[in-house]
């Protein structure tokens, strides 16, 4: 089948603790892996998903509708937890996803928004299902009745400057608590930004050297020359330097 193109939504998943159970399990580990592969593999393909790869235990698939990919998430975790494992416990899967453009290298897909799609599985415990605030953009008016998204706040991502905010997928019949998120979860109140910083890496630099040895630091320039999101995104990158959590304090008018 083809890899779609446009604006995708990009879904990764892998069993928690999969190492532990191999050691546990040996040879037996095959058919825990085979039974879950043919989960995933149906889920995907009941949402009009496309499998682009495997590795091990983990799944990379896309999807063409943002609602579609979490309405798989929702019956692959349905069914990995009714069914009845061998080991007689539980095959926890963690999945994560984000919507973005689809980049192509070849025959897989390439670029930040999946590099930001893993990451945000990264994060997740098994059981557990995180979406990007841009897919939670949206479906959230179009969510079934039984599905709803909780807000877990802002985080920071691996070799990402500025954090995500990330939201749950909660459904009747599944895990709802767990523990926090792998990430350090910063406390600011940055609005998220609908684009992607590019370029500007000298100013970056500057600014950031210059809050770093100063109170005060002034941006200035005309009107519409990007002040505010460079500094919004400077302000995103020093999150892990200001334990105390960093904020946008708007003044008002002259």
């Amino acid at each position: 089948m083809a890899l779609p193109t446009g604006i995708i939504t990009y879904l990764f998943t892998d069993i928690e603790g999969s190492t532990r159970m191999v050691q546990r399990l040996g040879t037996e580990f095959d058919e825990v892996l085979a039974e879950h592969n043919h989960i995933m593999r149906e889920a995907i393909a009941a949402h009009d998903g496309v499998e682009v790869k495997t590795e091990g235990d983990s799944f990379f698939a896309v999807f063409q509708s943002p609602l579609a990919c979490v309405n798989a998430t929702v019956t692959a975790q349905r069914q990995l937890h009714n069914t009845s494992w061998r080991e007689g416990g539980q095959v926890l899967v963690r999945m994560g996803a984000h919507t973005g453009e689809a980049r192509m290298g070849g025959d897989d897909y390439i670029g930040i928004e999946v590099n930001r799609a893993a990451r945000i599985s990264g994060i997740a415990h098994g059981g557990q299902v995180i979406i990007s605030y841009t897919t939670r953009s949206l479906i959230d008016n179009r969510l079934p009745a039984d599905i709803e998204l909780r807000d877990l706040g802002a985080h920071r991502l691996k070799d990402f400057d500025d954090p995500e905010r990330v939201y749950q997928v909660v459904t009747p019949g599944l895990s709802v608590d767990f523990p926090p998120l792998r990430s350090a979860e910063v406390r600011h109140n940055l609005p998220p930004q609908s684009s992607e910083f590019v370029g500007r890496e000298a100013e970056s630099e500057a600014i950031t050297h210059l809050v770093s040895t100063n109170r005060l630091v002034t941006l200035t320039g005309v009107g519409g020359s990007g002040k505010t999101r460079l500094a919004l995104h400077v302000a995103g990158s020093m999150l892990d330097r200001f334990p105390g959590g960093v904020f946008d304090a708007g003044l008002p008018p002259w």
